[in-house]
């Protein structure tokens, strides 16, 4: 009753995590060993196992949970660890009640051991009536043949593909399992080499022509191995980590993903690349939350290159705000819209709470016009930071009440339902097209993507990051002046909050796309330069594994938030080897007013 009462607590804890099994699953989760588990049965079967194995040595009339004789400990038997608790977990309805196959290893003599276990589980009832539970026995067990001589409820783990048996004795079979390393050396590091898994595929293909499902033991345990077999076919998959395994498996659907996406690449001329001539137009191009990792999932998924790839002055931005290890994208966008350093949610403020002024109002005194183009909502704090002065990123009506008074020429984003006043009145002339917006003789211009929050490229928006680039420069450079265009991608980092690879990949890509339409703009003009960016890394992304050829990428993660990691920072275009390096995020800024003579 002590081991019952204990475990049962022990579970209402461990069901509070959000990691239970999920009905039909692709995967089957089998503790191996479970016994030695802090918590036996509880924690296999709170992270959704659909097999649970208990080593038994029969003595003094007793089944105890343990691998040897010597290994005995009073009081830890098959009962109290196992049959209580299971019995107790249905009969109460706890967790997901997911079929459930408990292995029975045998480590003692078999028949009187095998007699003892029946006669234990006959005081189950509910466990042996339950079709959602089945009982195999494994380790010692009796002769084949004798398979038929044991009650319905008592099935068999068969280990061998030598041949099959009688189809009789092949229904008393549950399972078939063999020992990996009997077939290859692999610790679950790097890759089997090809003929061992040539070996395992036909391992695994001849097991299943045997009609039963298949489990390998002695197996590697790590991710890297619970993918592989996972991918090989493996029905049961051995681990001595349920709860990780879990967690890894059933966060699966989102962190793989198959990319159909193509961002067609563009060679640049280089022709000004890196040139010491005049600069006149300069795009700023952020994706938020875009670390390496992030890019690196897009051009993997992309085929191997995109057009980013193809620019030669790169270097790292150090990103942590004025206040914390780690910044926020408003800190951050200040950061790059101003050239100093301030504390988390500020838009466009200094460390004293008084404005500073931004690239955008500096260069409107150069006779430079500017513009903001984002995949977000054009009062979010990425874009903000370059036109608008706030004590706050949520001062959302203050920071649109900025944008009016703002030195833009050219605004698109989501967020019309922000804008309450009537934007003709301060200057603005708001389209419903982007292609309004290329040809337009207007002097300012705006185009909403949406009322609040702008569609996701996998939700439906489309080109529209690219069209908006595209037309938006059009329009700049038919005033025949000099600008300042900054363009964001904003939802890499909405996605990599999540922790969900598509967005990631496909928000990436369709920045390439984006990131082609400015570079070909500069190969145009021979006086623009193009800054690619990030504000900050997001989720600690990083990828463990993929394929070119199918454009498939696993990612994992570390976290749901922002981390402290340096970002990359790509520049094409007549002095664009000034960007190269590592340094502080504010120092693009004065990097960009050198670059165009325009020095404090």
């Amino acid at each position: 009753m002590y081991y019952t009462i204990k475990f049962i607590v022990l579970f209402l804890f461990l069901s509070l995590r959000p990691v239970l099994a999920q009905e039909n699953k692709a995967f089957k989760i089998h503790s191996h060993n479970d016994y030695l588990q802090s918590a036996p049965f509880w924690s296999a079967y709170a992270n959704g196992a659909n097999s649970i194995e208990v080593d038994v040595f029969y003595k003094n009339n007793i089944l105890y949970a343990t691998h040897s004789e010597a290994d005995i400990i009073e009081g830890q038997t098959i009962e109290n660890l196992y049959l209580q608790p299971l019995e107790k977990a249905y009969s109460l309805q706890l967790g997901a009640k997911q079929e459930l196959q408990l292995l029975i290893d045998i480590k003692s003599e078999p028949y009187s051991s095998l007699k003892k276990i029946i006669s234990v589980l006959k005081k189950y009832p509910k466990i042996i009536k339950n079709p959602a539970i089945q009982i195999v026995i494994s380790g010692n067990r009796p002769k084949v043949e004798d398979y038929t001589k044991y009650p319905d409820y008592i099935k068999f783990d068969y280990q061998s593909l030598d041949h099959k048996p009688t189809a009789e004795i092949w229904d008393k079979v549950a399972m078939v399992s063999l020992s990996f390393k009997s077939l290859s050396p692999w610790n679950g590091k790097g890759r089997l080499t090809m003929e061992d898994l040539e070996s395992v595929k036909n391992t695994i293909e001849k097991a299943h022509s045997f009609g039963k499902p298949f489990r390998f033991w002695g197996t590697p345990d790590s991710k890297t191995a619970w993918k592989a077999f996972l991918d090989l076919g493996v029905d049961y998959i051995n681990t001595d980590k349920p709860e990780l395994a879990s967690i890894y498996f059933n966060s699966l659907e989102d962190r793989v993903f198959v990319n159909t996406l193509h961002s067609a690449v563009y060679k640049p001329t280089y022709e000004s690349d890196q040139k010491e001539i005049p600069v006149k137009n300069v795009i700023l191009m952020i994706g938020d939350g875009n670390g390496l990792s992030h890019i690196s999932a897009a051009v993997l998924a992309n085929g191997g290159e995109t057009s980013l790839t193809q620019l030669k002055s790169i270097g790292f931005l150090k990103t942590s705000a004025s206040d914390d290890f780690t910044t926020d994208s408003a800190a951050a966008g200040t950061a790059l819209a101003t050239g100093q350093k301030t504390y988390n949610r500020a838009i466009g403020m200094g460390t004293d709470r008084k404005p500073i002024t931004n690239i955008t109002e500096f260069l409107d005194r150069q006779q430079f016009l500017s513009g903001c183009i984002t995949t977000d909502e054009i009062v979010g704090a990425t874009p903000a930071g370059f036109y608008a002065h706030q004590l706050d990123r949520d001062h959302t009506q203050g920071i649109a009440s900025d944008l009016l008074k703002s030195k833009l020429s050219l605004f698109i984003g989501g967020g019309s339902a922000y804008f309450d006043q009537n934007l003709k009145i301060n200057g603005f002339s708001i389209v419903n097209s982007l292609e309004e917006i290329g040809g337009s003789e207007k002097d300012k211009i705006g185009m909403f993507f949406s009322e609040r929050g702008v569609p996701s490229y996998l939700n439906g928006r489309g080109n529209q990051l690219a069209e908006a680039t595209r037309n938006g420069l059009r329009f700049l450079k038919g005033k025949e002046k000099p600008f300042f265009l900054m363009v964001e991608s904003a939802q890499i980092d909405s996605y990599a909050h999540a922790n969900k690879v598509a967005g990631i990949v496909t928000e990436g890509i369709d920045f390439d796309i984006a990131i082609s339409e400015a570079i070909a703009f500069a190969d145009r003009s021979g006086n623009t330069l193009v800054i690619v960016t990030a504000d900050h890394e997001t989720g600690g992304f990083t990828i463990p594994q993929g394929n070119i050829e199918n454009g498939m990428i696993e990612g994992d993660f570390t976290t749901y938030d922002h981390t402290g990691a340096m970002v990359p920072i790509f520049a094409y275009g007549p002095y664009s080897q000034e960007f190269q390096g590592v340094y502080e995020n504010s120092e693009v800024y004065h990097k960009i007013l050198k670059v165009l003579n325009l020095n404090k």
